[in-house]
């Protein structure tokens, strides 16, 4: 009926209206009809489900401890005299004359990181920074989760404040978002809009950095998903946006599927997507020669193709880690906890190709074009200090399992109103027609200029921007 309606109205107005205002009508009264369809509708949603990842049986004679607890990060001198231990120990191999990146983590570049590491990098100096934020933890299904939680330091009488969680991924952290926090949270002295300005808490996935790692196998993105929903909750935010890239877009997606009457608005910088069968076959052989038809535009046309060296070949080479940590994580993780030269070659690799392909040509992985070795060494202590290496990697075996194309987020879409940056140097491109698939109330679709993987880390103001245009947007709906 809605269709007839639709066409009923188009034949109308080409009647009485000039042809220059069919179009932006006809989208207007489309767009219309569309929320028309939609509503008194239920959207469908993923059950929240509940669970237990402490160590032995949930306790029965009392509830969980509701409070939320101060938390600083601190650096023992034991820490530090541990790992200067273990990188004066380093066993170096020798390196291929012509290999660069393109083998892996450049081993005559890593004796220069790692003789950084040990001779100029302070550690004590890093915590301070770290702790410049507010840092908090709560307990939550049996497990201490760990997160920042950064207010407004100046706000004019009267402004709105909103609240947004932002999710980190692998093989990230929390610190990911440092750069980005002061542009959210004190907009007005960065440039940016004055009318938005946000509380941003970012949180650690359980198993990373800070929050404790499950003690029982089963943790995936919809339990994340579900813990820092409840997180939200005890911090007294009924309605909040998302922000996710990596693993954050997964678990802040499912969020919005589990909870979409809470979720204002998700902006993602990664998106991922269903395989997509003979409908994303038949885009892709279509779309090199006449994209229009399939509804590609022509900076999809430009990141997409030629598609078996920019996307399938690249998949490939940069997903070997994937296999590994989706079947035997704790082997690998084994030696990743127990070396820091090691877990900083397996960490800093990523940094390097995720943020640019190219930079595989490199021999230093153009590692110092996007970011300073102290921000990427913090990173990596992170991993190192907490010995969050192996249980990190876990997320990978406990997600990708026989029935991914199968789960509950790929049978029902998202219907909250969704952002999407999509930065040229990312692992993948999904453009918006393919998105729409999934994401069915899309405001904004950005291609960004310039940035890769770690789009906070590498581009804040750009991602920031995205983000408050977004958000704007979606508050004028």
């Amino acid at each position: 009926m809605w269709r007839q309606l639709l066409e009923d109205g188009r034949s109308a107005f080409a009647e009485h209206w000039p042809h220059s205002l069919l179009v932006p009508v006809a989208v207007s009264l489309g767009g219309a009809l569309l929320c028309w369809k939609l509503h008194g509708q239920k959207i469908k949603s993923i059950e929240l489900g509940e669970g237990w990842w402490g160590s032995g049986e949930k306790p029965v004679s009392h509830g969980e401890d509701p409070r939320v607890r101060p938390f600083i990060i601190e650096a023992s001198e034991a820490d530090i005299e541990d790992l200067h231990r273990r990188l004066d120990a380093t066993r170096f191999f020798s390196p291929l004359e012509d290999a660069r990146f393109l083998y892996g983590f450049h081993s005559s570049h890593l004796r220069t990181v790692i003789s950084y590491w040990r001779n100029k990098y302070d550690w004590k100096k890093q915590v301070k920074t770290l702790n410049k934020y507010p840092h908090f933890k709560t307990t939550i299904e049996g497990l201490d989760i760990h997160f920042i939680h950064v207010k407004p330091s100046h706000l004019s009488p009267g402004q709105k404040v909103y609240p947004l969680l932002m999710v980190h991924g692998w093989p990230g952290s929390f610190y990911e978002f440092y750069h980005i926090l002061p542009l959210l949270t004190d907009s007005g002295n960065h440039g940016l809009n004055t009318d938005i300005v946000f509380e941003v808490i970012c949180p650690s996935i359980p198993g990373y950095g800070f929050s404790d790692a499950p003690s029982k196998t089963g943790f995936n993105a919809f339990a994340a998903a579900r813990i820092f929903y409840k997180l939200m909750l005890r911090l007294g935010f009924n309605e909040f946006y998302l922000q996710g890239g990596d693993w954050g877009s997964r678990i802040t997606t499912i969020l919005s599927q589990m909870k979409p009457e809470s979720v204002k608005g998700l902006h993602l910088n990664f998106v991922m997507l269903p395989t997509g069968g003979l409908g994303r076959l038949k885009s892709l052989l279509i779309g090199q020669y006449m994209p229009w038809l399939v509804g590609l535009t022509r900076e999809d046309v430009r990141r997409l193709y030629p598609y078996m060296e920019k996307n399938v070949f690249r998949i490939v080479r940069e997903t070997g880690y994937l296999h590994i940590q989706a079947t035997k994580p704790d082997t690998i993780g084994s030696a990743l906890n127990d070396s820091p030269a090691g877990l900083a070659a397996y960490i800093l690799e990523k940094f390097s190709t995720w943020t640019d392909n190219s930079f595989r040509d490199l021999e230093d992985g153009g590692l110092d074009r996007k970011f300073s070795l102290d921000d990427l060494l913090t990173n990596v202590m992170i991993y190192w200090i907490t010995g969050s290496i192996a249980s990190s990697m876990r997320f990978y075996k406990e997600n990708f399992t026989r029935n991914y194309n199968r789960t509950p987020d790929t049978k029902i879409g998202v219907y909250v109103p969704t952002g999407i940056a999509a930065f040229p140097c990312e692992l993948a491109h999904a453009p918006r027609v393919w998105a729409k698939q999934k994401f069915h109330n899309i405001v904004s679709y950005t291609y960004m200029p310039r940035g890769g993987h770690f789009a906070a880390f590498e581009e804040p103001e750009l991602l920031a921007r995205d983000i408050q245009n977004f958000v704007f947007k979606v508050e004028k709906m």
